[in-house]
């Protein structure tokens, strides 16, 4: 579950997998926006709440500067794209934009000008938003977002391959429109709930963006629950971290979760199995702590909906070879002693760490994963769990990359892996070497700002506290089910 936002390895695959900036020289027509008179308050306060659902602020604020002000850098093979200002400064974001072209650029990809818009913007997701919340969050970016007279950075991708007319072949053939969009996200479940974790999830949370596998065209291979078990079942790198699968597997995915871990780890980033790191702490941080119980719920319940992609994954066995050893002193391998020296004192000789402060590396789904990436990462660089409205202590991990060489690290990743039953695949000092070349301070923005304008409760909807598991029938039938209609996620 730890690991949402952004950049890629090839082709716009950094674009693909790292949220929505709306990646485009904002030398945009005028066209005349809504007066202020036009929004009420009611309505700003839902856009905001639809802001964070949909995590915005991820992509288009930069640590240091002003909430959606953009200049994120997406590090591309083909060159640098930097995401657009957002505000309502008509020089230089989408003040003149008006509420049918904003909508058109969320749900199809495309800018006032009619040219394609990088799908740095999950358009593909987007599409499937109700008219009502994207009306809503036009509301919010107009008269609720202060104007940030910030001009962002031109793209530092060269010509040719800075012409677009690409880019509209490739939605042609791979985003849906938006009417196919929203048939989908308006089919049957067996319960209102489901309908609506599915609608945040498949839609504005675009969790398939870093959590699906990517096509030789750097789509995403499924974009729903009804498109098959490669929804959701794990994505590619990005910026060294990998997204683990959101689905039922026992091991590295979902499996061994409440609905009440979801909903704990949504709100909070942390819980008693895990922690989030990288671009989820981001995620986390900017989005979901902000929406309500219900909602959390919701997305817990459809998440848990879904089955392993790989059945035959065994669930994890505890082990407790590798603590007798640690405790036992004696002749160490390298990878023990360096774990002693570096890491027990807060993961414990157990590996269970302190949770949820200092979270468990033993049955963890990321310590497991097969590509090793987000454990090397975080030993490399360290990585900060920010506090959230819930959950005020921040709690930082030092990065160990100046100290260690590189055949050190693959020796505590390697131990850590094997160890307490993990029995994942070693790691190589030519791992640790390729990794550590990509991680560039230029790759490294997943640090958040303090919310500069935190979303309040959706109006209407009162918190209730998340139940401990799932009585429900949510198996992977019961959500193509026709039970009952679905619920229109207003």
């Amino acid at each position: 579950m730890t690991r949402k936002n952004q950049r890629k390895k090839q082709g716009f695959s950094a674009a693909f997998l790292c949220g929505f900036a709306l990646v485009l020289p904002l030398a945009a027509p005028a066209f005349a926006a809504a007066t202020p008179d036009a929004a009420s308050q009611d309505l700003i306060a839902k856009g905001r709440y639809v802001a964070a659902a949909a995590d915005c602020a991820a992509c288009h604020t930069v640590p240091g500067s002003a909430a959606f002000a953009g200049g994120y850098a997406f590090q591309l093979p083909i060159g640098t794209l930097y995401s657009s200002n957002i505000t309502p400064d008509k020089t230089n974001g989408i003040g003149n934009w008006t509420e049918a072209q904003f909508v058109r650029a969320l749900r199809e990809g495309v800018r006032p000008d009619g040219a394609a818009l990088y799908p740095a913007m999950p358009f593909p997701s987007y599409a499937r938003m109700t008219d009502e919340d994207l009306h809503a969050l036009y509301a919010y970016f107009m008269h609720g977002v202060q104007p940030v007279a910030q001009a962002v950075r031109p793209n530092g991708i060269p010509w040719p391959l800075s012409m677009r007319f690409p880019l509209t072949l490739w939605r042609w053939m791979f985003a849906p429109s938006p009417e196919a969009a929203r048939k989908s996200a308006e089919r049957s479940f067996p319960t209102p709930e489901l309908a609506r974790g599915a609608y945040l999830v498949e839609g504005p949370g675009h969790c398939g963006a870093c959590h699906t596998k990517r096509g030789l065209a750097m789509q995403e291979t499924a974009l729903t629950a009804q498109d098959g078990p490669h929804y959701l079942a794990g994505g590619a790198a990005v910026d060294g971290w990998t997204p683990p699968s959101l689905r039922g597997e026992p091991r590295t995915g979902l499996g061994a979760w409440s609905v009440a871990d979801l909903t704990t780890f949504l709100r909070t980033g942390r819980n008693m199995r895990s922690s989030a790191f990288g671009n989820m702490d981001t995620a986390v941080h900017h989005g979901t702590q902000y929406l309500t119980d219900d909602d959390l719920t919701a997305m817990a319940r459809y998440l848990k909906a879904l089955p392993a992609a790989n059945s035959t994954e065994q669930s994890w066995q505890k082990d407790p070879a590798a603590t007798r050893a640690l405790r036992a002193g004696g002749t160490l391998t390298a990878g023990q002693r360096l774990y002693l020296d570096n890491c027990a004192a807060c993961h414990r000789s157990t590996g269970a760490g302190y949770a949820p402060a200092f979270p468990p590396l033993a049955g963890n789904p990321v310590v497991m994963n097969a590509a090793p990436d987000s454990l090397i990462h975080i030993v490399l660089t360290g990585a900060t769990l920010h506090g959230m409205q819930n959950a005020p202590s921040s709690f930082t991990m030092p990065g160990f990359g100046k100290r260690l060489s590189d055949a050190q690290v693959a020796a505590v990743v390697t131990f850590i892996r094997h160890a307490w039953g993990n029995d994942a695949s070693a790691v190589s000092d030519v791992d640790v070497a390729h990794l550590r070349k990509r991680l560039t301070p230029s790759t490294m923005q997943s640090a958040p700002p303090t919310p500069v304008d935190p979303a309040p409760a959706q109006p209407g909807a009162a918190p209730k506290a998340p139940e401990q598991d799932v009585t429900q029938d949510t198996s992977e039938d019961a959500l193509h089910s026709a039970a009952q209609p679905a619920m229109k996620a207003h």
